[in-house]
């Protein structure tokens, strides 16, 4: 058995009670692994279509032993726990979870791309992922998440979020 390996995920809600969305894929991914840090919660517009409701985003690191096609597979497990339907890209959803870096590896499947083939461009990703991995290195791009997110071209503002 190799050692466990260390995920980046992003957990994103933009329905319902968004805070419990993510407190449930928390509890749904500690059956995966070990989440070893998370960051604080933020809140960003929504990203693509301008009418959808403001979400909810949060950065886990899990050490994990599952393989990283069987940890996507529990990723879409917990997504479809929490009720998510798969209507529209970029549409609403309850619950989304995405893989961002898996240790160093470099994916490209038709199942599974890593490092998230959009994390550099995205804030609301590289802000909660800089709280708990500003000196990874995206094993692609070569650069720090806190460098990428400095050079991030994403015009979305990510606040912290104050529960209502």
């Amino acid at each position: 058995m190799s050692a466990p390996a260390l995920a980046y995920l992003l957990l994103g809600s933009n329905l319902g009670d968004r805070a419990a969305y993510l407190q449930a894929a928390r509890t749904g991914l500690a059956a995966a692994g070990e989440i070893v840090a998370a960051s604080g919660i933020y809140e960003t517009a929504a990203w693509g279509p301008a009418d959808q409701p403001a979400y909810l985003n949060q950065a886990v690191a899990l050490r994990t032993a599952l393989a990283p096609g069987a940890l996507l597979a529990h990723c879409l497990a917990t997504e479809a726990a929490a009720g998510r339907e798969r209507h529209e890209r970029w549409g609403s959803r309850t619950l989304d979870v995405d893989v961002l870096l898996y240790d160093d590896l470099i994916i490209d499947t038709p199942a599974l791309t890593v490092p998230h083939p959009r994390l550099a461009q995205r804030r609301f990703a590289l802000g909660p992922l800089a709280e708990i991995a500003a000196a990874r290195v995206h094993p692609q791009l070569h650069l720090t998440v806190a460098e990428l997110l400095v050079i991030c071209p994403d015009p979305l503002a990510v606040r912290p979020w104050a529960e209502e």
